[in-house]
């Protein structure tokens, strides 16, 4: 590793003049789980590092009822785990960022730096895909929002910009009857990259699907809100017949590779296995609310 001079600024303004000043040769850190991996590799060379976890801004963590969701993008995946609100309202969030890594790897690893390491397979971004999450954007020349589906523009970039910080996500209260869930598949039993991943969010009137919203990960060179697929749900009864339909859609719209892990084949025939399954957990939690 080359040297690099590292920054615990205390609030978001400093932070984002540090930024600012640095360039193209700025880098947040979050939790450093993807980071330091990919400085040691040579993959990013930056020469400043600005701490996240020293910005409060970026350390909020906050549920209402009427607002919703406040998620800081520095939040350690560990808080949102053990967190009995968000287990409560969001299972399906909980679920993704209880996969990320090992017990010591929650307490550093950050749902803002899995989304803006910009991988493809990063487990939480399905699930805020299903959730509706917006991303809030700060700059020196003033904020933005960008949804979640949005944000990652191919492997290992994003929307922002040298001089942004993701500061927090803001994710809707659920409606009643409302309900997610997030799952993967991998070859190991734990701490692996996702074949594939599917979030779902799903609301009820009855047995009728009022609301819903599809996130695939890992079947394209970014995380995919299955907007069709979401969209075939709402006005019917959410039976097994709704839910084939819908995870036909979304395997119409993946787009996987063959690698190692996987061929583009079996990619697809996960897709429809896991968003069956997705919606059939996400169906039963919103009728028990």
């Amino acid at each position: 590793m080359h040297a690099i001079t590292y920054e615990a600024p205390k609030s978001l303004e400093h932070a984002l003049r540090l930024l600012a000043a640095a360039g193209e040769k700025g880098r947040v850190l979050a939790g450093g789980t993807d980071l330091l991996i990919q400085m040691r590799a040579g993959v990013r060379t930056p020469e400043r590092l600005i701490d996240a976890k020293t910005i409060p801004e970026l350390q909020v963590l906050s549920f209402s009822p009427h607002e919703g969701l406040r998620l800081g993008a520095a939040v350690p995946c560990y808080r949102i785990v053990e967190d009995p609100v968000l287990c409560q309202h969001y299972p399906g969030l909980v679920e993704a960022a209880g996969l990320i890594g090992s017990v010591q790897i929650k307490n550093r690893c950050t749902v803002g730096g899995n989304l803006c390491n910009g991988s493809p397979a990063a487990d939480t971004t399905p699930a805020l895909i299903a959730l509706g999450a917006v991303c809030y954007v700060a700059s020196p020349r003033g904020t933005r929002t960008v949804a979640v589906e949005d944000f990652v523009v191919s492997p290992g970039r994003t929307v922002l910009q040298p001089d942004e910080v993701l500061v927090e996500f803001r994710i809707p209260a659920p409606p009643p009857h409302t309900a997610d869930c997030y799952q993967r598949f991998i070859p190991r039993n734990e701490m692996d990259i996702a074949v594939v991943g599917v979030g779902a969010a799903v609301t009820l009137d009855g047995e009728v699907c009022t609301a819903a919203r599809i996130g695939l990960g890992a079947v394209a060179p970014t995380p995919l809100f299955a907007r069709e697929a979401s969209a075939s749900l709402v006005g019917k009864p959410l039976d097994d017949e709704a839910i084939a339909t819908a995870a036909e859609l979304a395997q119409k719209i993946a787009r996987p590779i063959t690698d190692m892990r996987g061929t583009a084949e079996y990619r697809l025939h996960l897709v429809g296995v896991l968003t069956r399954r997705v919606l059939k957990v996400a169906a039963e939690r919103a009728r028990a609310r």
